[in-house]
């Protein structure tokens, strides 16, 4: 069986934040509920080329660690979304996670990923 790459350790910086489009306030909305349902450490939302939306948690099992954007894609792809439009995570920490970025960026290289705070402030936007 070949091996899986290991995931990446980059953690991108979120630039200034900017005025988010209510579509994409939306992902921040549908975020901070996927994580505060179950009290997990990040939530997560993405849209696809279609419009629809997936909302995710993180998870942490013994046999299955995902980020909370990992499952967001995955959940789309698992529906055919073939593009995203955009994404957002909440989380506590300041940066990005290098995994969740490498996901979005599977199916979006320009995609903008906004990184809020559990309160929903909006932190900054990774656009690379």
């Amino acid at each position: 069986m070949p091996e899986s790459p290991a995931a990446p350790a980059a953690r991108p910086t979120p630039a200034a934040p900017g005025e988010l489009s209510a579509e994409d306030a939306k992902l921040v909305v549908l975020a901070r509920g996927a994580r505060g349902r179950v009290g997990a450490v990040e939530g997560a939302a993405v849209r696809d080329q279609d419009g629809r939306t997936y909302a995710a948690a993180s998870v942490a099992l013994p046999s299955l660690t995902l980020t909370a954007l990992q499952l967001a894609v995955a959940s789309a792809v698992a529906a055919g979304a073939t593009r995203l439009e955009a994404a957002a995570v909440v989380t506590e920490a300041s940066t990005l996670d290098g995994a969740g970025h490498a996901a979005v960026r599977d199916l979006a290289t320009d995609a903008p990923i906004h990184v809020a705070a559990p309160d929903g402030a909006v932190l900054g936007t990774v656009v690379e």
